[in-house]
């Protein structure tokens, strides 16, 4: 019985090689290079990808793992001709000065937005019961997972709030 994962909506068979992880799975065997190798240790989130709904570091974790999961990269959030609202906002706001990180942080800026609509709280939430809120301390909170080597870092936080205010 083969054990498969699905990437960006469609069902792949996981490498017979248990040593392989996601992120060279994503890289090497699908062809999906917007996932970057960045440290390779967790510590600097080019590699975020969006499993389950949830953003995870995909050089932490094997692929084999992750069998019956539904695997998000950023070729799966928008297209040249159709960007996600992410997508369109970095790009109006100049997130990005080099490029490297950039599908990291709109892959966990996508899930971000999604926690954040689920109420959950992070260490920069004011109320631990109440709405959340997309206020730039909570956003830099969230995405302190996610470095810029360049240091967009202020164009970054604008792109992802005027995306969660719904002005994008």
């Amino acid at each position: 019985m083969s054990k498969t994962i699905t990437v960006n909506g469609t069902e792949r068979p996981i490498p017979s090689d248990p040593r392989v992880s996601l992120l060279d799975f994503l890289r090497e065997n699908e062809g999906l290079t917007g996932t970057k190798k960045g440290c390779d240790h967790g510590q600097c989130g080019a590699c975020t990808v969006i499993v389950n709904g949830m953003r995870i570091n995909s050089c932490l974790t094997l692929a084999a793992m992750h069998d019956g999961d539904s695997v998000t990269t950023i070729e799966g959030l928008g297209t040249p001709t159709s960007p996600s609202p992410l997508q369109v906002a970095f790009v109006e706001h100049d997130g990005f000065q080099c490029g490297y990180c950039t599908p990291g942080q709109i892959c966990s800026a996508t899930a971000m937005l999604d926690e954040i609509a689920a109420g959950f709280a992070s260490d920069a939430s004011e109320d631990l019961l109440g709405e959340m809120q997309a206020s730039p301390e909570e956003i830099r909170e969230r995405m302190s997972g996610n470095l810029c080597r360049c240091g967009a870092y202020a164009n970054i936080v604008t792109a992802i709030r005027e995306v969660a205010q719904g002005d994008a």
